[in-house]
Formats: C-alpha cells, structure tokens, sequence
C-alpha cells in the first residue's frame, strides 16, 4: 500500500488522515500469469496499482492478429480511463505476463475520494498527464525506428522489462516477427 502513497505523493500533498481514507479504500489483489484482467467489450469499473510483476495492454487487429501495444512494471496505475469515466465498454485487453500483485480502487472509492479530498482531481490529473506523457514518449521515437534500432531502443529503455517478457509479446509491441527478433537478438550479443 506504501508504494501507492508514496507515487501519488509526488503529484501533491495529503495529510494523514487522507491517506488513511485512501488505504480504507484500497483492496491488495493478485492474478496469474496469463490471466486477463480485464478483456475488450467490458465497462473499466477500477483503477488499478500494479506492485509487483508486469502487465501488457494488447488487441485484436482486423486481422486477427494479437498486437501488444503497451507494457506496464511496477509503480504505475493502470486503467481504460475511458472506459472508467464514460462507462463505455473498452476496446482493449489488460493481460498479466507475470504474476502480478495490485492495488485496486473501484470508481465508487474514486468518486468519493473526490468529493472528500480537496485537491485530489488535481492529483489525478497530474498523474493522468504522466501517464500519457510516459506513453507518448515510449511510442513517438519508435515510429521512425527500424526493428534493430526499436530493439536497442526498449532495451535500453526498459533494462528490467526486456528480459522479463516473452519473446512474442515484445516481438509483437516492436512490429517485427519472433524470429526477426531472435536475430536482432543474436546480432547485439
């Protein structure tokens, strides 16, 4: 629970008692490697911390072709805030790739942390505009990038993810095939 307050303390200040609103709300979960979380077509009913492991955003193209498109470690929150604050169902999946241990904070604990805590939608906001930020800048420079450069890009990147994930979900998020990976693998080496 400490590691979520002490990330959310970087966005502004709380005081004691707030906090502990926080935590009372706040439930500790865990999922199994290769469960979803959460699957396309269903409403976001939570924002979820992740503490422990590694998760993946990924969908389905017009293809068929499972594509990853984003992966979250530890310390960062996680939800389709579309999906969370339009109750639309979302249009994406949320798999572990790890066993994974969260926090969790439903829309209702979310609503009343809003109307109890002054400055908490500012919070939010700060960590929002993080979040997009952290994703703007870990997709922008990948878009003119070859495959070799996109890999050593990520690896350097993202030290303690790449060895961390399967060669075929970061072989999707990079746009290559697994064994065009596997050889960019060997040639770095």
């Amino acid at each position: 629970m400490e590691q979520m307050i002490d990330y959310i303390l970087q966005f502004g200040q709380l005081n004691q008692q707030q906090i502990d609103l926080i935590k009372s709300k706040a439930a500790v979960k865990q999922i199994k490697k290769d469960e979803y979380y959460h699957e396309a077509g269903k409403i976001t009913s939570e924002v979820i911390f992740l503490i422990e492991g590694i998760m993946r955003i990924c969908y389905y193209n017009n293809k068929g072709d499972e594509i990853t498109k984003y992966f979250f470690d530890e310390n960062h929150f996680i939800a389709d805030m579309n999906s969370l604050n339009l109750a639309i169902p979302a249009v994406e999946y949320i798999q572990a790739v790890t066993d994974c241990g969260y926090i969790s904070l439903s829309k209702a604990a979310l609503d009343e942390l809003s109307m109890t805590i002054i400055g908490w939608d500012a919070i939010v906001a700060k960590m929002t505009a993080r979040g997009m930020t952290d994703k703007v800048n870990r997709i922008s420079p990948m878009m003119a990038d070859n495959a070799r450069e996109r890999y050593l890009r990520f690896f350097t990147s993202f030290p303690n993810l790449a060895n961390r994930i399967p060669l075929s979900y970061l072989a999707s998020y990079l746009g290559i095939t697994q064994s065009s990976l596997s050889r960019i693998r060997r040639s770095v080496r």
